[in-house]
């Protein structure tokens, strides 16, 4: 509806809410938000919205899937206010948060294809830590520095208070020592292991580094989205 409206049209605030899915409560919030200009009003106060309304809203609608509410809002806020080089600076931003995300995606990727099988250690079962660290060919101090820095997780026997390594933690020390034999710092591969236990282990991981990519795929898609939109209004904003 919006874009086939004509400009000296005057729309009503339900007309402008109809035409985008939305309520008229709605419309009235994104004007005082300021994400649409200000309203004319007529003699008895309502308010009157034009065709510049109407992209105003298209482009917000389009900017929220790939920068969120809160970012949307500030880059429309900016252009009704002339800060236009401000909205040009948060929709940067946006881009380079995409493309810090895409790079840590690849690195995650690149680590897990460089995780070989390792048989001396099995992955279930406990463990204390010096039967671990010589299955796993290190000294015991390795293992209590992958532990302060992350990297493996034992719990205490509550009698002894010796170090026991579950299977989640023999797990996660087979990965660090991989990964550190590939060359990789301690500071990479704490970042990994955190994706490996939220996933649940290393075969979700890959099924959630899948959705991963997907749903950066689909942010890069609504960015670009909410540029063409932006740019619609940017011109008739002029």
């Amino acid at each position: 509806m919006a874009q086939n409206l004509q400009s000296g049209i005057q729309l009503r605030p339900v007309d402008l809410a109809r035409g985008h899915g939305l309520s008229t409560q709605a419309v009235r919030n994104y004007e005082e938000a300021g994400i649409l200009p200000a309203a004319g009003r007529t003699l008895h106060g309502y308010r009157t919205y034009t065709p510049l309304h109407a992209r105003a809203l298209d482009a917000f609608l389009a900017l929220v899937p790939g920068h969120g509410h809160r970012t949307a809002t500030s880059i429309m806020r900016a252009v009704n206010e002339g800060a236009v080089e401000e909205a040009f600076r948060l929709v940067d931003e946006s881009h380079a948060q995409l493309l810090d995300d895409r790079r840590t995606l690849r690195a995650v990727e690149n680590a897990l294809r460089d995780l070989a099988p390792v048989t001396e250690v099995p992955a279930s079962g406990e463990s204390f830590i010096g039967p671990l660290a010589q299955g796993l060919g290190i000294k015991p101090a390795t293992l209590r520095a992958w532990e302060r820095a992350g990297l493996v997780r034992p719990r205490r026997d509550p009698l002894t208070g010796y170090r026991v390594y579950d299977g989640a933690a023999v797990r996660d020390a087979r990965l660090a020592r991989q990964l550190r034999r590939g060359g990789y710092l301690l500071e990479q591969i704490a970042p990994l292991l955190t994706q490996v236990r939220s996933a649940g282990g290393l075969e979700p991981l890959e099924a959630a580094l899948l959705t991963w990519r997907e749903r950066l795929a689909s942010r890069g898609r609504a960015l670009l989205a909410g540029a063409a939109e932006l740019e619609a209004y940017l011109r008739a904003h002029d």
